[in-house]
C-alpha cells in the first residue's frame, strides 16, 4: 500500500525489476553502439553526457564526493574499458552472465582487502559459479576468448570497487548521485586522454541516429533512472527486491541478446548461465544474513553496462 513517504513496496519491486531488464538490455545496446564508434570515443561521450547531467549534484554537500570519487572513478574507468572491449569481443549473453560473477567474487575480495571472512556457504556458491563459467565457455571444449577474459577482469574489478567504496566512504554522508557525477567525469576525462594518445579512437562524431539512441538510452535509463531507483529503495531492500535486481539481470541479458542480436546459447551454455545466477542468489541470501545493512547498501551497483 502506498503512503505519504513514497511508493508501495510492490511498486518498488516493479521498478527494480525494470532496472534489471534495462541493465540486461544494456549489453546488446552497447554492442550495437560500438558498430558506429570506437570504444574510447563511445565511453567519452556516454560518461561525458552523464557528468554534465549530474553536475548540479556537486553543489553544497555534494562536494564531499570529490575526494573519494577520483580514485573510485579511476577504478571505474578500468572496469568500463574491460567491459566495453569485452562486450565487443564476446557475445552479449556471455557478457551478461560473466559480469554477474562480481557478486560471488565480492565476499572473497572483502576477505582479502577488509579482513572480513566470508560465510562458509559462499565457498559452495563459488564452486557453482566456477562450474557455470566452465559450462558457459565450452565445458570439456573450454574456449575462453579475449572478450570473456576481459569480462572476468571487469567482474573482479567491480568487486574491488565495492570494497574500495566502502572503505573510502565509511562514516561519510556522500550523496550517491554526486559520487556518480565525479566518477563519470573521471571516466570521460580518462577516455579522452587515452583517445588522444591512440590514433583512430576519437574520430568525428557519428551521424547515425542508432548510435545516439543507444548512447542516450544507456545514459538516461541504465545510469540515471537506475540510480534513482536504487536511491528510492535504499534502506528498505528486501530479499525479493535484491533478488529481482541482481538475479534476473543476466537472464534478461541472454534473452534480449537472443531476440535482438540473434545470439544462441546451447543447452550447456544455458546450464552454465543458470548455475551462475543460482550462485549469485545464494551469495546475496547469505550476504544479507552475515553483512551489516550499512555495508550491504552498495549491492545493487554490481551489475550492468550502465554504470
Amino acid at each position: 500500500m502506498a503512503n505519504k513517504f513514497g511508493p508501495a513496496v510492490w511498486q518498488v519491486d516493479g521498478m527494480l525489476l525494470m532496472v534489471a531488464l534495462i541493465w540486461g538490455s544494456s549489453y546488446a545496446v552497447a554492442k550495437q553502439a560500438l558498430l558506429f564508434y570506437p570504444v574510447l570515443g563511445f565511453l567519452a561521450i556516454r560518461f561525458g553526457l552523464t557528468f554534465v547531467l549530474l553536475l548540479p549534484q556537486l553543489r553544497g554537500v555534494g562536494r564531499r564526493a570529490l575526494r573519494p570519487g577520483i580514485p573510485l572513478g579511476l577504478v571505474m574507468l578500468a572496469i568500463f574499458l574491460c567491459e566495453t572491449w569485452g562486450v565487443m569481443l564476446t557475445s552479449a549473453s556471455n557478457a551478461a552472465f560473466l559480469i554477474s560473477l562480481c557478486v560471488v567474487i565480492t565476499p572473497f575480495m572483502e576477505w582479502l582487502l577488509l579482513r572480513q571472512r566470508p560465510h562458509h556457504s559462499l565457498f559452495i556458491a563459488c564452486a557453482l559459479s566456477l562450474t557455470g563459467v566452465w559450462l558457459l565457455t565450452g565445458g570439456p571444449h573450454l574456449s575462453l576468448n579475449a572478450g570473456d577474459v576481459l569480462m572476468l577482469a571487469a567482474a573482479l574489478l567491480r568487486a574491488v570497487l565495492v570494497c574500495l567504496t566502502r572503505r573510502l566512504t565509511a562514516g561519510q554522508a556522500i550523496p550517491a548521485l554526486a559520487l556518480t557525477a565525479v566518477q563519470s567525469g573521471v571516466v570521460a576525462s580518462g577516455c579522452i586522454l587515452l583517445g588522444l594518445s591512440l590514433p583512430g579512437e576519437l574520430p568525428a562524431l557519428p551521424a547515425e541516429p542508432a548510435f545516439w539512441f543507444a548512447t542516450l538510452y544507456l545514459v538516461l535509463f541504465a545510469t540515471l533512472f537506475a540510480m534513482y531507483v536504487q536511491n528510492l529503495a535504499l534502506g528498505r531492500s528486501s530479499a525479493t527486491r535484491v533478488s529481482l535486481l541482481m538475479g534476473s539481470e543476466p537472464l534478461f541479458g541472454a534473452i534480449i541478446a537472443g531476440l535482438w542480436l540473434g545470439e544462441r546459447l546451447g543447452p550447456m551454455g544455458w546450464a552454465g548461465g543458470l548455475l551462475i545466477v543460482l550462485a549469485t542468489l545464494c551469495t546475496l541470501r547469505v550476504g544479507r544474513v552475515s553483512i551489516p545493512a550499512a555495508k550491504a547498501r552498495c549491492a545493487p551497483a554490481h551489475g550492468e553496462m550502465g554504470g
